[in-house]
Protein backbone atom coordinates (compact mmCIF):
# COMPACT_ATOMS: atom_id res chain seq x y z
CA UNK A 1 0.00 0.00 0.00
CA UNK A 2 1.35 3.41 -0.97
CA UNK A 3 0.96 6.28 1.43
CA UNK A 4 -0.19 9.46 -0.24
CA UNK A 5 2.56 11.89 0.64
CA UNK A 6 3.57 13.41 -2.69
CA UNK A 7 2.33 16.06 -5.10
CA UNK A 8 1.44 15.49 -8.74
CA UNK A 9 1.91 18.37 -11.20
CA UNK A 10 0.10 18.23 -14.54
CA UNK A 11 0.27 20.79 -17.32
CA UNK A 12 0.77 21.33 -21.02
CA UNK A 13 4.52 21.00 -20.49
CA UNK A 14 5.56 22.57 -23.80
CA UNK A 15 3.25 25.55 -23.45
CA UNK A 16 3.45 26.32 -19.72
CA UNK A 17 7.06 25.40 -18.94
CA UNK A 18 7.73 28.85 -17.44
CA UNK A 19 4.95 28.43 -14.85
CA UNK A 20 6.11 24.88 -14.07
CA UNK A 21 9.70 26.00 -13.62
CA UNK A 22 8.55 28.84 -11.34
CA UNK A 23 6.60 26.39 -9.19
CA UNK A 24 9.61 24.05 -8.95
CA UNK A 25 11.92 26.99 -8.23
CA UNK A 26 9.77 28.11 -5.31
CA UNK A 27 9.66 24.56 -4.00
CA UNK A 28 13.46 24.17 -4.04
CA UNK A 29 14.21 27.62 -2.61
CA UNK A 30 15.35 27.99 1.01
CA UNK A 31 13.43 31.24 1.52
CA UNK A 32 10.36 30.65 -0.64
CA UNK A 33 9.33 27.07 -0.15
CA UNK A 34 6.10 25.42 -1.11
CA UNK A 35 7.37 22.27 0.62
CA UNK A 36 6.01 19.55 -1.63
CA UNK A 37 7.53 16.26 -2.77
CA UNK A 38 7.21 16.05 -6.53
CA UNK A 39 6.09 12.52 -7.46
CA UNK A 40 7.77 12.90 -10.87
CA UNK A 41 11.14 12.88 -9.06
CA UNK A 42 10.41 9.39 -7.73
CA UNK A 43 8.82 7.57 -10.64
CA UNK A 44 9.32 8.15 -14.36
CA UNK A 45 8.15 6.64 -17.61
CA UNK A 46 10.20 6.60 -20.77
CA UNK A 47 9.31 9.17 -23.41
CA UNK A 48 9.26 6.50 -26.11
CA UNK A 49 6.66 4.41 -24.26
CA UNK A 50 3.24 3.81 -25.74
CA UNK A 51 0.47 6.16 -24.57
CA UNK A 52 -1.24 3.29 -22.73
CA UNK A 53 2.00 2.46 -20.87
CA UNK A 54 2.54 6.10 -19.98
CA UNK A 55 -1.06 6.38 -18.70
CA UNK A 56 -0.49 3.28 -16.57
CA UNK A 57 2.64 4.93 -15.12
CA UNK A 58 0.75 8.18 -14.52
CA UNK A 59 -1.94 6.25 -12.67
CA UNK A 60 0.67 4.60 -10.43
CA UNK A 61 2.18 8.01 -9.67
CA UNK A 62 -1.22 9.38 -8.71
CA UNK A 63 -1.65 6.56 -6.23
CA UNK A 64 1.27 8.10 -4.30
CA UNK A 65 -0.18 11.62 -4.13
CA UNK A 66 -2.20 13.67 -1.68
CA UNK A 67 -2.31 16.77 -3.90
CA UNK A 68 -2.95 17.09 -7.63
CA UNK A 69 -1.91 20.39 -9.22
CA UNK A 70 -3.03 21.34 -12.70
CA UNK A 71 -1.46 24.37 -14.31
CA UNK A 72 -3.91 25.81 -16.81
CA UNK A 73 -2.59 27.87 -19.69
CA UNK A 74 -3.82 29.12 -23.04
CA UNK A 75 -3.71 25.71 -24.75
CA UNK A 76 -4.45 23.25 -21.94
CA UNK A 77 -7.74 22.12 -23.49
CA UNK A 78 -6.30 21.70 -26.97
CA UNK A 79 -3.36 19.40 -26.12
CA UNK A 80 -3.73 16.12 -28.01
CA UNK A 81 -0.63 14.29 -26.78
CA UNK A 82 -1.59 10.87 -25.44
CA UNK A 83 -4.41 10.11 -27.88
CA UNK A 84 -4.16 6.51 -29.04
CA UNK A 85 -4.91 7.61 -32.59
CA UNK A 86 -1.34 8.98 -32.78
CA UNK A 87 0.23 5.72 -31.55
CA UNK A 88 1.97 3.32 -33.93
CA UNK A 89 -0.08 0.43 -32.45
CA UNK A 90 -3.45 2.11 -33.08
CA UNK A 91 -6.05 -0.03 -34.86
CA UNK A 92 -8.91 2.03 -36.30
CA UNK A 93 -11.17 -1.01 -36.74
CA UNK A 94 -10.84 -2.28 -33.18
CA UNK A 95 -11.27 -1.16 -29.58
CA UNK A 96 -7.87 -2.69 -28.79
CA UNK A 97 -4.45 -1.83 -30.11
CA UNK A 98 -1.84 -4.33 -31.26
CA UNK A 99 -0.40 -4.37 -27.73
CA UNK A 100 -3.77 -5.77 -26.50
CA UNK A 101 -4.61 -2.68 -24.47
CA UNK A 102 -7.84 -0.73 -24.69
CA UNK A 103 -7.65 2.33 -26.91
CA UNK A 104 -8.39 5.74 -25.44
CA UNK A 105 -8.93 9.04 -27.15
CA UNK A 106 -8.06 11.00 -24.05
CA UNK A 107 -5.01 13.19 -23.93
CA UNK A 108 -2.61 12.74 -21.04
CA UNK A 109 -4.05 15.88 -19.42
CA UNK A 110 -7.65 14.66 -19.75
CA UNK A 111 -6.63 11.27 -18.38
CA UNK A 112 -4.87 12.87 -15.40
CA UNK A 113 -7.78 15.23 -14.68
CA UNK A 114 -10.38 12.45 -14.89
CA UNK A 115 -8.31 10.29 -12.56
CA UNK A 116 -7.83 13.21 -10.13
CA UNK A 117 -11.58 13.88 -10.16
CA UNK A 118 -12.33 10.23 -9.32
CA UNK A 119 -9.81 10.23 -6.47
CA UNK A 120 -11.11 13.60 -5.24
CA UNK A 121 -14.65 12.27 -4.93
CA UNK A 122 -13.30 9.17 -3.18
CA UNK A 123 -11.55 11.39 -0.62
CA UNK A 124 -8.06 10.30 -1.67
CA UNK A 125 -6.63 13.49 -3.16
CA UNK A 126 -6.97 17.27 -2.99
CA UNK A 127 -6.98 19.38 -6.16
CA UNK A 128 -5.33 22.72 -6.83
CA UNK A 129 -5.85 24.37 -10.21
CA UNK A 130 -3.35 27.14 -10.90
CA UNK A 131 -3.88 29.47 -13.84
CA UNK A 132 -0.80 30.71 -15.69
CA UNK A 133 -2.24 34.21 -15.75
CA UNK A 134 -3.43 37.01 -13.50
CA UNK A 135 -7.03 35.79 -13.74
CA UNK A 136 -9.00 32.60 -13.28
CA UNK A 137 -10.38 31.49 -16.65
CA UNK A 138 -12.39 28.36 -15.85
CA UNK A 139 -13.33 27.95 -19.52
CA UNK A 140 -9.66 27.11 -20.17
CA UNK A 141 -9.69 24.41 -17.47
CA UNK A 142 -10.60 20.85 -18.48
CA UNK A 143 -14.29 20.36 -17.84
CA UNK A 144 -13.76 17.56 -15.32
CA UNK A 145 -12.05 19.97 -12.87
CA UNK A 146 -13.90 23.24 -13.53
CA UNK A 147 -16.11 23.02 -10.47
CA UNK A 148 -14.02 21.06 -7.99
CA UNK A 149 -10.87 21.75 -6.01
CA UNK A 150 -9.31 25.11 -5.27
CA UNK A 151 -8.69 27.50 -8.22
CA UNK A 152 -6.14 30.34 -8.14
CA UNK A 153 -4.32 32.59 -10.62
CA UNK A 154 -0.52 32.34 -10.35
CA UNK A 155 0.19 35.96 -11.28
CA UNK A 156 -0.56 39.45 -10.04
CA UNK A 157 -0.26 42.22 -12.63
CA UNK A 158 1.43 39.78 -15.02
CA UNK A 159 4.16 38.64 -12.59
CA UNK A 160 4.31 35.36 -10.70
CA UNK A 161 3.10 35.86 -7.14
CA UNK A 162 4.65 33.50 -4.57
CA UNK A 163 2.38 34.52 -1.69
CA UNK A 164 -0.77 34.00 -3.76
CA UNK A 165 0.38 30.50 -4.75
CA UNK A 166 1.56 29.60 -1.23
CA UNK A 167 -1.84 30.56 0.22
CA UNK A 168 -3.55 28.54 -2.52
CA UNK A 169 -1.48 25.48 -1.47
CA UNK A 170 -2.61 25.90 2.12
CA UNK A 171 -6.26 26.39 1.10
CA UNK A 172 -6.21 23.37 -1.21
CA UNK A 173 -4.83 21.08 1.50
CA UNK A 174 -7.48 22.02 4.08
Amino acid sequence: MNYRTKTYVAAAWDEDHEAIEQLYSWNENDIYSLEFKNVHDFKQSRDNSLPCSIKDSLSKRMDMCKLFILIVGEKTNSVKEGYCIFCKNYRSWSTCCSSSKLQSNKSFIDFECDRAKRDYYNGKIKILVLYNSSYIYKEKCPESLRDIGFHQAMKTNGKYDYLKVKLAFLDALR
